[in-house]
């Protein structure tokens, strides 16, 4: 089925077009949800309210970029919604940084992709992974990320900043990186070299 005939069939309610679509998509928002969730039970809850809000909303779509990306933005959307929903984003956590600790801005897109790192990513408090999560793999600005989840522009940086702090101590802890001297070492993919 190509993409115009899914597109067609989810507006008309068609199952099988449905489906399809659900089939496509699914695994790869499945693991947006997953850097979101607590658990995996709460991110296939997470996707399963995302895919409705997709197939309901889906008659908005406009053939402006990417199908995929369309539906992503549903689905973080989603999360966030569901999140401040349950009030698990105003939990907050107080940290001390470990000094001589620095994560380098451009080794957090290369290092989201392990999978030890995502689930060290799933280890921080909701407040920071969630930033962390908008921020650095979703690309929303700091005043994007203010707004969407009812925050001023300078929590959502300062969230980013320990959120960075505590996940590299998180990596260095578990041996995923290591660092000497005050630096930490990555190798290309954001591993230990």
């Amino acid at each position: 089925m190509t993409e115009e005939q899914m597109l067609a069939g989810v507006i008309k309610n068609n199952a099988a077009a449905q489906e399809a679509l659900y089939n496509r998509f699914s695994p790869r928002m499945l693991g947006v949800c997953y850097r979101f969730a607590k658990n995996r039970e709460d991110a296939e809850d997470m996707l399963q309210e995302g895919f409705i809000k997709v197939f309901t909303q889906l008659h908005q779509y406009r053939n402006e970029g990417a199908l995929e990306g369309w539906i992503r933005r549903i689905v973080v959307h989603t999360c966030i919604n569901i999140l401040k929903k349950n009030k698990k984003f105003t939990d907050s956590v107080d940290i001390i940084h470990a000094n001589g600790i620095h994560i380098k801005e451009d080794m957090i897109p290369a290092i989201m992709q392990a999978k030890q790192v995502v689930e060290c990513i799933r280890i921080l408090p909701i407040g920071y992974r969630t930033v962390l999560n908008l921020y650095a793999i979703e690309g929303f600005s700091h005043r994007e990320i203010g707004q969407l989840l009812d925050i001023e522009e300078s929590t959502s940086r300062s969230q980013y900043t320990r959120a960075k702090a505590m996940l590299e101590e998180i990596l260095v802890k578990k041996s995923i990186i290591y660092k000497t001297s005050g630096k930490s070492l990555y190798g290309k993919t954001g591993v230990v070299r």
